[in-house]
């Protein structure tokens, strides 16, 4: 195979359900040596007379220095050269071009993967939110939901819950705890404990994943609790228990 302006080589091509594609090094090579992102299109034709001479040398006519020998020094120097079978020109939006010539194909391979089911995140609030609302007691022993997305006149808090005094708590998550995120939850605090429906006191938790030591400082100087949330023990896919370290 060669790659126009590039030297012949053997190589592995990737091509994908949207044209995209890549080129490898036979071996031990997972990074591309080339490639054409999506969307593109390929297209495979038949060689034109001039991409026809870029013929691959037969390895019985390449002299020990990699250069064409006279052909009259071995028995099989009558070997012809392996011609040029097809070109494959890919194309990109941007108006890029790949021309890859390919001599001999030493396999073919099709794998159909299925569907794309496109980019699915994963760990993102809205299912830390639901998580944490069906396992209210992450938080403390006698917790309950009183709500999800508890509304006040700013927006809603993630969860309106109650511990086991009775008190009402305001339960604000994040993915990754910021300073931003202790500020919406005063926000918050602020309008809900204003709400006699709700007692003399709401409480407030920042629950992330991870949360910043800026944000823990600034939360502990508001009277707001901080929770480590583990991901993968909500999902009973992790048990902490069990750890070794």
């Amino acid at each position: 195979m060669c790659i126009r302006d590039s030297p012949w080589a053997k190589r592995l091509l990737i091509v994908k359900a949207d044209n995209s594609v890549s080129v490898h090094a036979d071996d031990r090579a997972y990074k591309p040596l080339n490639w054409m992102s999506p969307p593109c299109t390929l297209t495979v034709r038949e060689p034109d007379e001039h991409e026809k001479l870029c013929a691959v040398p037969a390895a019985s006519q390449l002299g020990s220095a990699g250069e064409r020998s006279s052909g009259t020094a071995t028995g099989d120097a009558t070997h012809a050269d392996i011609e040029v079978t097809q070109v494959w020109e890919v194309k990109a939006k941007s108006g890029d071009q790949l021309h890859i010539l390919l001599g001999e194909i030493h396999l073919d391979v099709t794998e159909d993967l299925g569907i794309d089911p496109g980019l699915q995140k994963d760990g993102v609030e809205a299912h830390l939110q639901q998580l944490l609302a069906e396992n209210p007691e992450t938080f403390g022993t006698g917790w309950s939901l009183v709500q999800r997305e508890y509304m006040t006149p700013i927006g809603p808090v993630d969860l309106l819950c109650r511990n086991a005094e009775g008190v009402y708590v305001a339960v604000e998550i994040k993915r990754r705890g910021e300073i931003d995120g202790v500020e919406q939850l005063t926000r918050y605090l602020d309008l809900l404990n204003r709400d006699h429906l709700l007692g003399d006191h709401v409480d407030g938790v920042f629950a992330a994943q991870q949360i910043k030591p800026q944000a823990r400082t600034l939360a502990m100087d508001r009277g707001i609790a901080c929770v480590t949330v583990d991901y993968d023990a909500l999902r009973g896919m992790d048990h902490p228990e069990d750890r070794l370290f």
